[in-house]
């Protein structure tokens, strides 16, 4: 398996040692360059996951999706993209101007943060602190702050209602999400990102095979709060167009609309990357003991087991979202407080009991 942190003392030692920088510009240069890396990969996912999307819903609902633009239609999303860059950004009248144009930022911050967490390869990590996954949930929290300052920003009645509706669910659906991963940590017995998936390599490591039963409710239990979480359908409440018209961002134009486009669409491939990380192994190869078998998996690249495993979530999440219809939010709530969160309070003790116990795969 390829250790990507080659890569990354190669060019501080370029820095440091080649160019002759001192600590101050070879730290300053390295984390400008971190930061293009992100913010480019992080449009680039978008792209291919609105054309996914596109192409998904086609398939479950027997059409073509986008053909005209470009072969197979791969240039339409980045025609709605020039369409977003180029519309005027403008606010209401007796909206608040601060908060209205803040609301955005605060949500694309929150998501990117987020999105810098995951581990693409070994070694290659942005942020890994020793107390990876709660960072992890605490950054996510801010976009929540976003929707709801959007909504209430906006004057708009449609926008309070989505924003008050929009928060309850999420702030509901973190705590579900928030056992799981607490889960996970009790098995693992780290909460550092690194350390979660080094724990998950070797035959049969991956989570959801190592903790069986409690892992496997876990994951589950994850991929439903964590869609509700990313705001996506059956779950997607706060943009509900039938009675909303279009949600807390009914006011918003061009890219102030864009940004949220943008981070709903990162956050179904965050949730969907901190579950391939967390419970399917993240860049760790799948390995089963049989020596030869397990030499051809490790030559592939951890970054393509992270790729593949995630889209492969992200693929499972909209076929949920185009399979079920849109739930009402006495219902959306009552699954979380009735259900979910019982489940998940008992799947921890399980769990703990198991790792107690030594009842799972070593």
């Amino acid at each position: 398996m390829f250790d990507f942190s080659i890569v990354t003392t190669w060019f501080d030692n370029l820095l440091r040692q080649t160019l002759g920088l001192g600590d101050f510009w070879s730290i300053l240069i390295e984390c400008v360059a971190v930061g293009i890396i992100i913010l480019t990969v992080y449009a680039l996912i978008a792209i291919a996951l609105i054309f996914m999307e596109r192409k998904v819903c086609a398939y479950f609902q027997c059409r073509l999706g986008p053909m005209r633009v470009g072969p197979w239609g791969i240039f339409q999303v980045f025609a709605d993209v020039l369409k977003m860059l180029i519309k005027e950004i403008f606010s209401v009248d007796k909206a608040d101007k601060f908060l209205y144009y803040l609301a955005p930022f605060l949500v694309i911050i929150a998501s990117v943060g987020t999105f810098s967490f995951l581990p693409w390869n070994k070694g290659a990590l942005v942020l890994d602190f020793n107390v990876g996954l709660f960072l992890i949930t605490a950054i996510s929290s801010i976009g929540v702050l976003g929707i709801f300052i959007a909504g209430w920003a906006s004057n708009n009645k449609y926008s309070v209602v989505s924003a008050m509706r929009g928060a309850v669910q999420m702030i509901s659906y973190e705590m579900s999400l928030g056992l799981c991963l607490i889960a996970a940590v009790v098995l693992t017995g780290t909460m550092q990102v690194s350390g979660i998936v080094e724990t998950q390599t070797g035959p049969w490591n991956w989570l959801i095979v190592k903790g069986h039963i409690p892992a496997i409710i876990a994951f589950l239990v994850f991929l439903v709060a964590g869609n509700a979480e990313a705001n996506r359908g059956p779950f997607d409440m706060a943009e509900a167009e039938s009675e909303l018209t279009a949600g807390y961002h009914t006011e918003y134009s061009g890219m102030g609309f864009g940004f949220y486009y943008l981070a709903e669409y990162l956050n179904l491939f965050v949730i969907s990357g901190i579950a391939a990380t967390v419970f399917l192994g993240g860049w760790a190869p799948l390995n089963i003991g049989i020596a030869a078998f397990d030499s051809v998996m490790n030559y592939i690249p951890g970054l393509i087991w992270f790729f593949a495993k995630t889209f492969a979530v992200v693929w499972l999440l909209m076929w949920v979202r185009w399979t079920f219809p849109r739930l009402r939010i006495d219902q959306i709530l009552k699954l979380e407080w009735k259900y979910l969160m019982p489940l998940s309070l008992l799947n921890l003790i399980l769990m703990t009991v198991c790792v107690a116990f030594g009842l799972y795969i070593h």
